[in-house]
């Protein structure tokens, strides 16, 4: 008795898969670039990077409303340093942390005003967002000297004998230690992603033209969606496996913890590898010399991954039109999406907007690649 035989369609794609397969196996710089770059990544920046941040959205709650706590948030509000919004409820501010909008809680007592008249200095609490441990030693440092300015200024209008008049009181959520490598190690895992998902795509297609065998597959009867599956799933597994490896560097060599589920991140990991994968296909559909594929690919992969997604710096603190820029940037997003996952964990109203931004951009870019393949393989 003759063995099934598979529908035709699955046996050309089991045979491009294994050639694809083949070709990764033969080329060992792809396997290093996914795999050996994100263990250079994540030690060259877990030991020597450190980062500053400005521009501070911050809650005040006043629950003192006198005459005091008026004035210093008048003060708050004439700082260059902040732009405060006050809020009338703990849980209002505590919804706004969590929600990105703010940086910071201000939270002057109900018995500030009292507490000014007394030995010690009256107590101005803060609460600090420390997935940035940076920003949140600034924000910390420019609170202080906020608050020394308005102690000094009663001070000399004779409003209070004691100097200081009040101090900060700093608290720190998501990150107590405000280490740097908390915050970088998740962006971190998008620039692994991005090496594997857009630069080596970015090259595949171009090697088919370089090398001759894209003639020999144009007179194939291999379908468009066919052609893409094999090409993206072997990048796929790679880039995987170098997010699974970054993390699992992060959270073992460097304590970085992962507060979130390891479900969410790899939901929001494959939207961003497939956005990813979209944009290298794209960019090798079109251009058929691997060199100028690879230059494209760093200038609209790689470079705004690492200079538009965050990571370096707070995007609040960039001109209008480089954040505008950085909204059409997928690692945005998924630099978003792991640092909310590994610092706080699964706040999915913070989340959902990060997965279907990916999640269409996804699908944006691989309509496209698959519209590039198609004109040339059916042409």
């Amino acid at each position: 008795m003759s063995a099934p035989r598979l529908p035709a369609g699955a046996g050309r794609l089991l045979g491009f898969l294994r050639k694809e397969a083949l070709q990764v196996r033969r080329d060992p710089s792809s396997i290093a670039l996914a795999l050996v770059m994100p263990v250079v990544l994540i030690l060259l920046f877990g030991y020597g990077v450190s980062l500053d941040a400005e521009n501070i959205p911050v809650a005040v709650l006043l629950e003192d409303g006198s005459a005091a706590g008026r004035d210093l948030f008048g003060r708050l509000e004439g700082s260059r340093y902040f732009a405060p919004v006050q809020v009338t409820s703990a849980d209002e501010a505590e919804r706004l942390m969590a929600a990105h909008t703010v940086e910071a809680i201000v939270r002057v007592g109900s018995d500030f005003d009292g507490e000014l008249g007394g030995v010690e200095p009256a107590p101005v609490q803060l609460v600090l967002r420390g997935v940035d441990s940076n920003r949140a030693r600034l924000i910390s440092g420019y609170m202080e000297g906020v608050v020394g300015l308005w102690s000094a200024g009663r001070a000399a209008r004779g409003e209070t004998a004691s100097l200081p008049a009040a101090s900060v009181a700093p608290r720190t959520w998501f990150n107590p230690s405000l280490r740097s490598t908390n915050f970088l190690v998740p962006g971190l895992v998008a620039l692994v992603m991005t090496l594997t998902g857009t630069l080596l795509t970015a090259l595949v297609v171009a090697r088919e033209w370089e090398r001759g065998t894209m003639e020999a597959i144009l007179v194939t009867p291999l379908r468009p969606t066919e052609f893409l599956v094999a090409k993206i799933a072997p990048y796929y597994l790679l880039g995987m496996g170098g997010m699974v490896l970054a993390v699992a560097l992060g959270v073992l060599l460097f304590d970085v913890p992962l507060r979130g589920s390891f479900f969410a991140l790899f939901l929001m990991s494959s939207l961003f590898l497939l956005a990813s994968l979209g944009l290298g296909l794209a960019i090798s559909s079109t251009v058929r010399v691997q060199f100028v594929a690879a230059q494209v690919s760093l200038l609209s992969g790689f470079l705004p991954a690492f200079f538009l997604s965050g990571l370096l710096f707070d995007l609040g603190s960039t001109p209008l039109p480089v954040r505008l820029v950085s909204y059409i940037v997928p690692a945005r997003y998924f630099v978003s999406a792991s640092q909310t996952l590994f610092m706080a964990g699964d706040l999915w109203p913070v989340l959902w907007p990060d997965a279907l931004a990916l999640a269409l951009m996804a699908t944006l870019l691989i309509g496209l690649a698959r519209r590039r393949t198609g004109a040339r393989l059916e042409g």
